[in-house]
């Protein structure tokens, strides 16, 4: 009887490739007036996602983003943006990373002497782009993307609190960077202008794959557009995980944190 041939294996499908970062920092030390700001901070932020940073006033957050940006230098540690090392390199080779960015401060930082048009457009003049129609259009096109393009004729002072944040958000991203960096993007605003900034910043990340850091105190912000939760404590990162892990955690420093609650001894 002749042997049976052995059964033809299908390939086995390749595993999938480890998530890729962006950027990479490990063991962070800053020392501000005396004091440790950052204390071997290490953290990575991976390609395409949204990863929010929590943790109490005070505890270096947008000292860690600056350092992230390349525009501060850690006393040590390492940072690594799309796999180029920074620290200590020189602003020449800076420039180039720095552009792989966009950032929303606080505060929005809008020129007050430039109208919105302006202040969208000041990136690309700065980037040396002087043909008038180009500018326009591409602002033009930011502006529709937060929903602000009626009001590029308007000066800072006459916008609410939401509208400067839409018009920072739209200077940030007119440059198309691959990370947008925020740094209290809802700070001031009431509710349902939260909601509108929570929606635009999940929004670019899932129409362009943008990778996202944003630094909040808003959980219900967290729970909209994270896809990871960072919480630093004392200069260090305390917990990293998903939201999920987050708002179910039992850690004591979490919680309190989580809940609300005052430091023991502390009265009203």
């Amino acid at each position: 009887m002749a042997a049976r041939p052995d059964p033809v294996r299908e390939p086995e499908a390749p595993l999938p490739a480890p998530p890729r970062a962006f950027i990479e920092a490990t063991g962070l030390v800053k020392r501000l007036g005396g004091h440790a700001v950052l204390d071997g901070a290490s953290i990575r932020l991976l390609v395409g996602e949204t990863l929010a940073i929590l943790g109490r006033s005070g505890e270096g957050k947008s000292v860690l983003l600056k350092h992230l940006a390349g525009l501060m230098n850690p006393d040590s540690g390492s940072v690594r943006i799309d796999g180029e090392e920074i620290v200590g390199i020189d602003e020449r080779r800076l420039g180039p990373v720095r552009r792989k960015f966009g950032l929303l401060f606080q505060n929005g930082a809008l020129f007050d002497s430039f109208d919105v048009e302006e202040n969208v457009a000041f990136p690309l003049v700065e980037l040396g782009l002087r043909d008038p129609v180009v500018i326009r259009q591409r602002v033009l096109a930011a502006l529709e993307a937060v929903g602000m393009a009626e009001h590029r004729h308007k000066m800072p002072v006459h916008l609410s609190g939401g509208q400067r944040k839409r018009v920072a958000l739209a200077r940030a991203i007119i440059t198309q960077p691959r990370c947008l960096l925020y740094d209290e993007p809802t700070a001031g605003l009431d509710p349902i202008g939260t909601a509108n900034i929570d929606r635009l910043i999940r929004g670019f990340q899932q129409r362009f794959q943008v990778t996202s850091l944003v630094i909040t105190h808003d959980l219900k912000t967290v729970e909209r557009i994270a896809d990871r939760v960072a919480f630093l404590r004392a200069g260090r990162v305390h917990f990293l995980g998903t939201p999920a892990e987050f708002f179910t955690t039992g850690d004591p420093v979490l919680r309190q944190f989580l809940d609300g609650r005052p430091d023991e001894g502390e009265t009203a």
